[in-house]
């Protein structure tokens, strides 16, 4: 990645040897940071092909003759963080100009609850809800589970302490009428928690990102696994309760062995922004991310590009406010809000 303040220094240099004309090009030029995720994750590479469709700096054809439809100025750049709670904490201290956020930490983030109790970012706004994610709730065929109920008495793990993942766990343990002590939990990372499963020291583990998950293909091609639903009323509960989880469902033979496709809950990746930035840009932003040239992009550039469309009813699932830039936007577009 370009280092932004050396890319303007460079740019403003040039213009000034060509002169004032090109000098006031680069005034107009801004740069906008754009926090993504760990390079390993899927939402690395859409916030690269999401950067690319906003950027339209001093210059560019003209987007009705083929050029960039972008907004207007701007050279957005993709950095890897380390996620959604490194790309909250970033918004709140405005070192991003936007991020990838999962529906749930913005959620929790924005109202001061769950994992941000007593640490909210009151500043989050949403600018789109992107893509879904899903819960993958993964056992070991020899060991008994057929639905989330029996999970007692198991060895499970619902991810890292405090994480979003051993959040989810709780929640879904707690609409089915079990609680934390009723299972024998240990905190594992996802590739720790596989091997420990393939090792026989766990039974069950919680694990959330875009299907096919590497981690559970990996082991489903080592060991019988079962990946067990969650539905039923006590999902139906779930999403009534939080507005972040939506049904959703992992496709038959997702993973070796795993024939038929199975109820789930999705959390939506969700492009997110300081209350801060000005409405303007975020407008350009809004419109730019929905452009049809942007949505061509997308589609061709990875696979869950295709999941990424303009939806009214997807915004009521974020469950935090939206920027007033991007509020604009869906009210000219006579999406009500």
């Amino acid at each position: 990645m370009v280092n932004a303040r050396l890319f303007r220094s460079v740019f403003v240099a040039t213009a000034m040897a060509l002169g004032g004309s090109s000098l006031a090009v680069a005034e107009d030029l801004r740069f906008f940071q754009l926090g993504t995720g760990p390079t390993g994750e899927i939402r690395f590479p859409i916030g690269g092909l999401i950067a690319n469709a906003l950027s339209n700096p001093p210059g560019s054809r003209e987007c009705e003759r083929g050029g960039s439809c972008g907004v207007p100025g701007l050279v957005a750049v993709a950095k890897s963080t380390g996620g959604s709670v490194a790309n909250v904490d970033a918004i709140r201290a405005r070192r991003l100009d936007a991020a990838l956020v999962h529906a749930d930490i913005a959620f929790w983030a924005n109202h001061g609850t769950g994992p941000y109790k007593n640490k909210a970012a009151p500043n989050l706004r949403g600018i789109a809800m992107l893509y879904p994610e899903s819960l993958h709730l993964v056992a070991r065929q020899d060991a008994g589970i057929h639905t989330v109920k029996d999970l007692k008495g198991k060895r499970v793990s619902f991810g890292e302490l405090n994480s979003a993942t051993a959040a989810h766990g709780l929640i879904i343990l707690g609409a089915y009428g079990l609680t934390e002590r009723q299972i024998k939990l240990t905190p594992f990372k996802p590739a720790a928690a596989a091997e420990a499963l393939a090792a026989n020291k766990l039974d069950a583990f919680l694990v959330m990102d875009g299907q096919p998950l590497p981690v559970v293909a990996d082991l489903a091609r080592t060991l019988p696994i079962a990946l067990i639903p969650i539905n039923g009323s006590e999902a139906d509960r779930i999403r009534a309760q939080y507005p972040f989880l939506t049904a959703g469902t992992i496709a038959a033979n997702s993973y070796e062995g795993v024939a038929d496709a199975v109820k789930t809950l999705d959390v939506g990746v969700a492009l997110m922004a300081p209350a801060e930035v000005e409405q303007d840009l975020i407008y350009g932003v809004t419109r730019a991310l929905w452009h049809s040239s942007t949505q061509t992009l997308l589609l061709r550039g990875n696979p869950r590009g295709k999941l990424i469309q303009l939806d009214s009813s997807a915004l009521s699932k974020m469950g935090i406010p939206l920027h007033a830039g991007a509020a604009q936007f869906y009210k000219d577009a006579g999406m009500a809000q």
